[in-house]
C-alpha cells in the first residue's frame, strides 16, 4: 500500500503478512478522498478511523493535514503496526487505540468531522455503526460517517444515508446528519 497525496505521497508502506487485514485499494480511497476534499479542508478536520487494520487510512489523513486521527482497532498487533509506522513517518496526530468499535462508538464522547469504518465484510453487525453513530452524536454538523462494504449490503433505507459509490468490489456508504 502506498499513501497517495500529501506530504508523504508516495511513501510505500509494507504491513506484515501477520496482521488480519483487508486494507481498501489504492484506486478505491483515491476516489474516497477526491470524494471528501470537495466537502472538507482536510487540514482541519478531526477523524475516527474504526477497524483501522494497518493504518491504510490513517495515514492518507495524516498526510493530508488532518489535525487529529484516532485509529481504533480490536487486533494489538494492528495497533502496534499503527504506532510503530506512526512514529516513522512522524503521523504525531495519529492515536492508535486497540478497543472494540461497538464499545468504543458506545463510550465515545468526541466528536469529528469523519468517521470511516472498513469492518470485515462478514462482520454481522454493520448496520449498528449508523445508527451508534448518531445516537451518541460523534458527528459535527456537516460530518461524514463513511462505511466500507461489500455489495451485498445496502444501507439505502437508513434515515440519515446520503449515497453510495461502488469502486470495483469495494462499496462506500455515506452518511450526513445535515445534507
Amino acid at each position: 500500500m502506498r499513501i497517495i497525496s500529501g506530504n508523504r505521497r508516495g511513501k510505500r508502506i509494507e504491513a506484515p503478512d501477520n496482521l488480519p487485514v483487508r486494507p481498501t485499494t489504492d484506486f478505491a480511497k483515491e476516489s474516497l478522498f477526491n470524494i471528501l476534499n470537495n466537502y472538507f479542508h482536510l487540514d482541519a478536520i478531526q477523524v475516527l478511523d474504526l477497524f483501522a487494520g494497518t493504518g491504510n487510512i490513517s495515514y492518507e489523513f495524516a498526510a493530508r493535514g488532518a489535525l487529529q486521527v484516532y485509529a481504533v482497532d480490536n487486533n494489538q498487533n494492528c495497533v502496534n503496526f499503527i504506532n510503530g509506522t506512526s512514529q516513522k513517518l512522524q503521523f504525531n496526530q495519529i492515536m492508535a487505540l486497540r478497543s472494540d468499535a461497538i464499545g468504543f462508538l458506545k463510550s465515545c464522547r468526541q466528536q469529528f468531522n469523519v468517521i470511516f469504518a472498513d469492518p470485515p465484510y462478514d462482520w454481522e453487525s454493520h448496520a449498528q455503526l449508523p445508527l451508534l453513530v448518531f445516537e451518541n452524536q460523534l458527528l459535527l454538523p456537516d460530518g461524514f460517517l463513511v462505511i466500507e462494504h461489500p455489495v451485498t449490503i445496502s444501507f439505502k433505507e437508513h434515515p440519515k444515508f446520503y449515497q453510495q459509490r461502488n469502486y470495483g468490489r469495494v462499496n462506500f456508504s455515506f452518511f450526513a446528519e445535515n445534507l
